[in-house]
């Protein structure tokens, strides 16, 4: 088999980016900022997840990221980058206005982004069976 028969579908890279998301609102329902941040489980564990939105965006291809330009494919990934590389550096504020105001949003955007791409296969390929 070849090295690129071995590749991961990038629709699957936009699945896990919807589940990953679904973690950070989940993590964080009900809490305000100072909540957020005592919980240093909830912190981490959202962050974490922060981050593998970042490191799941590097797997799409440029084709599919120019096809959706309304994502912010490039500020994700800088995001991931900073919150992996610059962890003594994370501005609390900016890490609350994302998982408030960013991700809802960026939510919406992938599973459009799922729900068109499945109808490309379904034009492409037919019915399932």
């Amino acid at each position: 088999m070849s090295e690129k028969g071995l590749e991961r579908e990038w629709r699957f890279y936009i699945d896990d980016m919807i589940g990953f998301s679904e973690k950070v609102l989940s993590y964080t329902q009900g809490l305000d900022q100072v909540g957020f941040l005592s919980h240093d489980l909830t912190y981490d564990a959202t962050l974490r997840n922060l981050e593998l939105i970042g490191e799941a965006a590097t797997r799409i291809p440029d084709e599919v990221c120019q096809q959706y330009p309304y994502v912010p494919w490039r500020l994700i990934i800088a995001t991931r980058n900073r919150l992996i590389h610059a962890y003594l550096g994370i501005d609390e504020d900016t890490v609350w206005s994302i998982i408030q105001d960013n991700v809802p949003e960026l939510l919406q955007l992938l599973k459009k982004i799922r729900s068109e791409s499945k109808l490309d296969l379904i034009s492409k390929n037919g019915p399932p069976h």
